[in-house]
């Protein structure tokens, strides 16, 4: 073979590795935004990952995910709005309304897949349950309309309270508001007279507790939102601090010094989005995933927080538990 042909050759085949790394098909991104801090979610995206890998995708495999954690509602819009610039596959959202809602004003194509507490019909996220109708789908948590269920068994845990002071985000004004007219409804309803207190702050959190170490109400209820699973330790220490038994719809604040917990399996909501974003990277539209329900609901009583508040909880109520904390 003549010097020159060999070196054609041999330059010939030395482009053949990045011909076939431009032919093969970039990776598919998925964008990840959320109000809380990574820390605080661990296990639950642990879970989204599993739900990923049940539909055949694995994260630094054939899928990639951009993280956005927002920690402050007003960053959002701007987060939701660089998912969209960078041309993301699908955008999950988790967090609440307000998260999902950022990524609805920030594009009309791209899909979304959204974990909300309420009802998204209501608050304009999907046109129905069944037939979503836009770039829109996920799951409804039903957490908050939950709220009257944990208030029967916050009466049944506490038959003599009588003051309640319920504890809200006014920066999340979807949850807030359905909390609100679901406890003023319910709460006289099983004998108890509420008090509604703000907090959209550590700050605020810290001048609530410092409201209840005075006033004394016989429990505190905490509405259904992220900000407050974030900040589920500081929540849980003034609690204890002021030997306060707390509820909630959040096993994660159960677990760290809560009383009692009773709502959707939060973990699995995360592996049901997973499984979503990998049907919708393998073809199927938004448009015509129906709205999930949750399948599972727990009951998490803290049997240590209850003896160092000194409290019995009753044996029927025990029976019912899903998980007793000891």
């Amino acid at each position: 073979m003549k010097r020159r042909e060999f070196i054609t050759l041999l330059g010939g085949a030395a482009t053949w590795p990045l011909a076939a790394r431009a032919q093969q098909p970039a990776v598919p991104v998925i964008g990840f935004l959320e109000t809380r801090s990574p820390e605080t979610i661990t296990e639950r995206l642990r879970a989204f990952r599993q739900g990923l890998k049940e539909t055949g995708y694995v994260e630094g495999e054939n899928i990639a995910i951009d993280y956005r954690w927002a920690e402050q509602m007003e960053r959002l819009p701007e987060l939701a709005a660089e998912l969209v610039r960078r041309q993301v596959a699908v955008i999950v959202t988790a967090g609440g309304f307000a998260t999902a809602l950022a990524a609805k004003d920030a594009t009309t194509t791209i899909p979304i897949v959204f974990g909300v507490s309420d009802d998204p019909v209501k608050h304009g996220l999907v046109a129905s349950l069944a037939r979503p109708g836009g770039n829109l789908t996920g799951i409804n948590l039903l957490s908050t309309e939950l709220t009257a269920k944990r208030l029967e068994l916050l009466r049944e845990m506490l038959p003599r309270a009588s003051r309640i002071a319920v504890l809200v985000n006014p920066a999340n004004t979807g949850n807030t508001q359905t909390t609100l007219r679901e406890v003023e409804a319910a709460g006289p309803a099983v004998g108890f007279q509420m008090q509604i207190v703000n907090a959209g702050t550590s700050h605020a959190i810290d001048t609530a507790f410092a409201v209840f170490a005075r006033e004394r109400p016989d429990a505190v209820f905490l509405g259904q939102d992220a900000f407050f699973n974030g900040r589920r330790l500081q929540l849980a220490n003034w609690a204890a601090r002021h030997a306060l038994p707390m509820t909630s719809g959040s096993r994660d604040i159960c677990e760290v010094g809560g009383l009692m917990s009773y709502g959707s399996n939060i973990v699995d909501v995360y592996r049901q989005e997973g499984v979503y974003v990998g049907r919708i990277l393998k073809g199927a539209k938004p448009a015509d995933l129906p709205v999930q329900l949750p399948t599972a609901f727990d009951l998490i009583i803290n049997l240590q927080t209850a003896k160092a508040l000194g409290l019995t909880v009753p044996p029927t109520l025990l029976a019912r538990a899903d998980e007793v904390i000891e």
